[in-house]
């Protein structure tokens, strides 16, 4: 028996999560993605690494019980069922930049179905259709670099249920695409760099030290399901634990007495010394609501 709850993750920052960095000549290093949309992702076992170390640093027995524990050289069976289970995150919007016109986040309704079986939204609310758009500036073309997007209805609902609450940032400009349109959408989105590696002792490029990589850009929104093991009696409650390790509680104006989340920044994937992996992490669900039952 588990509870439900879900997470959102805010990039700050570019996000890398995938191939480490290599020193091979044009080395691209890859983000993971998602097998049908080909549009990025957190796997869940990078979830659950972030945190347990977030916890790991204040209480390593707790962080076990939680999160399993790690196993041991040498010693049979050292690890255990963890008590709270990460899915991957995916994504449900990503902000492409428009030539000559505004920034605009893309989602599709193949993601959006993903984030409303996670968050629990009414059957009653229907996925919108591609190319339904909700712009602060009305238009009826908007230019990618692959063409132009013709043909958008207009509507006034997509922030409304289809954009999580608590967000630092929430987008302002959504725009919904077909499914075989996102991949390619997402492939030009992303944010790039070239790096190097100078010589020692002297400020020139090394041989075989040329190497690429590729992240999610500032300004993506995801969605991750958690599945929180019925407490037992041995076990801590994991939102006191969490609210141990300096998350901060977020209520909600009208619902504060019944809907609480917690938030905190987070570092995810690689390349964290440059830069990369600043995220705003939420968790809600019915799990953090006072006195909610859910199985």
């Amino acid at each position: 028996m588990y509870h439900k709850a879900y997470g959102i993750i805010e990039t700050l920052a570019p996000l890398h999560v995938g191939a480490s960095a290599g020193e091979e000549t044009g080395n691209l290093n890859l983000i993971f993605r998602d097998q049908f949309t080909q549009t990025g992702i957190i796997p869940g076992s990078s979830i659950r690494g972030r945190f347990r170390a977030d916890m790991r640093v204040v209480d390593s027995a707790l962080s076990n019980d939680c999160y399993g524990h790690e196993a041991i050289s040498g010693k049979t069976d050292s690890t255990t069922e963890a008590l709270i289970k990460f899915e991957y995150a995916s994504l449900v919007w990503l902000p492409v930049f428009c030539p000559g016109q505004p920034v605009v986040w893309i989602t599709c309704p193949r993601l959006l179905r993903r984030y409303r079986q996670i968050a629990q939204i009414p059957p009653e609310i229907r996925i919108p259709n591609p190319y339904n758009v909700q712009l602060q500036k009305p238009r009826r073309v908007l230019f990618f670099n692959l063409g132009f997007l013709k043909n958008l209805k207009a509507v006034t609902d997509l922030a409304e249920n289809w954009v999580p609450k608590g967000l630092s940032a929430p987008p302002d400009n959504l725009v919904v695409v077909d499914d075989k349109d996102i991949g390619i959408i997402h492939e030009m989105s992303l944010y790039r760099q070239t790096r190097v590696k100078l010589a020692d002792d002297e400020k020139k490029v090394d041989d075989k030290a040329f190497f690429n990589v590729e992240a999610l850009p500032e300004g993506s929104i995801l969605v991750f399901p958690i599945a929180v093991k019925e407490k037992q009696a041995k076990h801590e409650d994991w939102l006191t634990a969490l609210e141990f390790t300096e998350w901060q509680a977020i209520t909600d104006g009208q619902q504060q007495a019944v809907q609480k989340s917690l938030g905190k920044e987070l570092y995810f994937g690689g390349l964290e010394s440059i830069g990369f992996g600043r995220c705003n992490v939420t968790l809600a669900g019915k799990y953090f609501s006072v006195g909610a039952t859910d199985e």
